[in-house]
């Protein structure tokens, strides 16, 4: 093996390391999920999770993110008992917010770009939950766990002239995801210059190849 065979090696070993550490956290993450019962119903929960994931759809590519975001929902698929949907749905979510952020950064890695990049990644992710939401999630939730009544009920609570659930996903679910992939991007520009040079220390996309 000659000595670009290493470095290729080398490289492919610390890009599942960090991917793997990156997935841990964000599995952590999770665990720190909480309502906001003012504001969306409360079995819908705030966390910050697709964090991990933006970084390192950010230093390492899109395709590091979209693995990230898969890997933790494994890990949470163990602890819930959603019958997966949940942890399936959360993956469509993140994967659409990091893969849309990490590309588009790809082509213009700079701070504007990185901005762009943020509220682009966070409106696709918003505008995703709609049809995953209204087609995937809620009519297994429906079927498995709480009827229609029930969440729209939980909705109207807030809003009382809430009528229909694609009512109350445009009015909660849309602007809630949206916020969340903002909070998710502010806090990785507030963290992202100290924390990129550990996760992209020892190659380069060129050594992957």
């Amino acid at each position: 093996m000659n000595k670009t065979d290493n470095i290729k090696r080398s490289a492919r070993i610390r890009y599942i390391a960090v991917t793997a550490i990156l997935a841990a956290a964000a599995g952590v993450i999770q665990l720190l999920e909480f309502p906001l019962p003012f504001l969306i119903p409360p079995f819908i929960k705030m966390d910050f999770s697709e964090l991990p994931a933006l970084m390192g759809s950010f230093a390492l590519g899109p395709v590091c993110g979209i693995l990230v975001c898969f890997l933790k929902n494994v890990i949470k698929a163990f602890t819930t008992s959603t019958g997966f949907i949940g942890e399936f749905c959360n993956f469509l979510l993140g994967a659409a917010f990091v893969a849309t952020a990490g590309l588009i950064y790809k082509f213009r890695k700079t701070r504007k770009g990185a901005i762009v990049a943020s509220l682009v990644g966070s409106l696709v992710m918003a505008l995703v939950s709609l049809p995953v939401n209204y087609f995937i999630s809620y009519p297994v939730y429906i079927k498995l766990f709480m009827p229609l009544e029930v969440i729209l009920g939980m909705y109207q609570a807030i809003l009382p002239s809430v009528k229909t659930l694609w009512g109350a996903l445009i009015i909660f679910n849309l602007p809630f995801t949206f916020a969340k992939g903002l909070i998710d991007s502010v806090i990785t520009f507030l963290i992202y210059k100290k924390i990129s040079p550990l996760l992209k220390t020892g190659f380069t996309r060129k050594d992957l190849k």
